[in-house]
């Protein structure tokens, strides 16, 4: 028998398989399928690690030009200025355990991107951080060059510069997967509950990163795509609730649901509205609390007249509740009993943001506030220059905003993910604040039951 070794090589995110001793199947190695565009064995990056482990154990000789890194510990050392909590040290020692895989769970505020450097100087190999967007990018890489003193890469935004630590967003590392999914031994994905997306996943898939780290306040999604992270990263190596912490390491909280009726105007019309839509989704069948329930509606409705007025019965109805004359008027009585707190309030849409803003001079914050202007905005808010801000969906992860000690919700999805975002918002300590999230609530209406699913987490109980 000869003893040619496998070779494996790289070629635009899979891990090719050549050679071998005589007779070698290569679709007993993890992942590998022959493909017919190219007459070759290959497979996903992500199955790297398993096919050299079943090398090693089968004692198959292999030459190894796929990895683009040096097997080398880089000699990283963290600045001795932080030292670890308990919680942040039983993280990395489960992940760890767990073989360098995984998923750490640790609410908002609790220290999970130091607790990620702690991973990244135990493995000391070339690292990418995956970010959801260039915010993040830019606060990680300013993170890890004050803690590591070494220049720190970056891969969106108009930056284009790959280092031995380089931080990217999801975007992009899709985008540019074919320059760096073989040069960075260890991948952490921040807020990975965005990664089970058709695009998204692709980082992961093409990626040859051996060593894997997802970070994430909240892992369930409505779509069941958690299911994925065994694959992509890893299963939950460390779970930490908000419940856990309050008080010691976070900010003591509470939650309150406050009620407010509808005018017999606005009721009249929520009711038509809804009976109008209802009535064209039960004629075609459609159940909109499915998982495509909204996308078929809006198929359906948008090929006939009848449909089209559904649709418009539709967003009425939504538009009533979301901006009802007493969510405003109960909005005034919040901001007057916390004048002297810092205030978030967080609507359903950005119409609501601006009407928020145009009634009450409140700074706000939407997907269309360019970043220079978010970051004065934030600035002021933290200085007690401005004492509240309202936003949709911009302040929901990742932004540090240690001054907010009052939530208020005026509308959002049913989603328990966006709800604990936006309850963690709020409870960084922040001297001896006492946090507390407000949920305005439409008595008598579809955002009861939305209230109620968006509640399902162990936060909110």
């Amino acid at each position: 028998m000869s003893e040619m070794p496998v070779s494996l090589s790289y070629d635009r995110g899979t891990v090719v398989v050549t050679g071998g001793p005589h007779g070698f199947v290569f679709s007993t190695l993890p992942g590998v399928v022959f493909d017919p565009r190219t007459s070759a064995h290959r497979a996903q990056g992500r199955f790297y690690r398993p096919i050299v482990e079943q090398l090693i154990r089968d004692k198959v000789p292999y030459e190894d030009t796929a990895r683009g890194w040096t097997n080398e510990p880089c000699g990283w050392k963290l600045n001795a200025e932080r030292t670890a909590r308990d919680y942040q040290t039983a993280a990395v020692n489960g992940w760890t355990k767990g073989g360098r895989r995984g998923v750490v769970v640790m609410p908002t505020g609790t220290g999970k991107t130091f607790m990620a450097f702690l991973c990244i100087e135990r493995v000391g190999r070339p690292t990418i951080v995956v970010t959801p967007k260039i915010d993040l990018m830019v606060q990680w890489a300013r993170e890890l060059e004050q803690s590591f003193g070494v220049e720190v890469g970056m891969v969106g935004g108009n930056e284009h510069s790959y280092k031995p630590i380089t931080v990217t967003t999801y975007d992009s590392a899709y985008i540019h997967l074919e320059k760096w999914a073989n040069r960075y031994g260890l991948i952490v994905f921040d807020e990975c509950h965005h990664l089970p997306g058709a695009a998204y996943s692709e980082a992961a898939n093409a990626s040859l990163a051996p060593f894997r780290l997802g970070l994430t306040a909240t892992p369930e999604r409505a779509d069941g795509g958690e299911m994925m992270f065994p694959d992509l990263i890893g299963p939950i190596a460390y779970r930490l609730d908000i419940n856990d912490v309050a008080g010691e390491f976070l900010a003591p909280y509470e939650t309150r649901r406050v009620y407010i009726d509808l005018t017999p105007e606005e009721e009249e019309t929520y009711r038509t509205c809804r009976e109008e839509y209802k009535a064209f989704t039960a004629e075609r069948g459609i159940s909109m609390s499915g998982p495509d329930g909204f996308r078929r509606f809006l198929f359906e409705a948008s090929k006939t007249p009848d449909g089209w007025k559904a649709i418009r019965a539709y967003r009425e109805q939504k538009r009533i509740v979301q901006a009802a004359s007493g969510k405003f008027k109960l909005l005034e009585d919040l901001l007057n009993r916390h004048a002297g707190d810092r205030v978030l309030i967080f609507t359903a849409d950005n119409a609501t943001v601006y009407e928020i803003a145009r009634r009450y001079l409140i700074p706000a914050m939407t997907n269309q506030t360019k970043p220079k202007e978010r970051k004065a905005i934030l600035g002021k808010f933290h200085s007690g220059e401005y004492n509240a801000v309202v936003t949709c969906q911009v302040l929901n992860e990742g932004v540090d905003v240690p001054a907010a000690g009052v939530g208020i919700v005026m509308g959002g999805t049913g989603s328990a993910t966006e709800n604990v975002q936006r309850l963690g918002r709020i409870l960084r300590k922040h001297g001896d604040k006492q946090a507390v999230l407000y949920e305005v609530i439409a008595r008598n209406t579809a955002e009861e039951y939305v209230s109620d699913r968006r509640r399902q987490h162990r936060a909110f109980q």
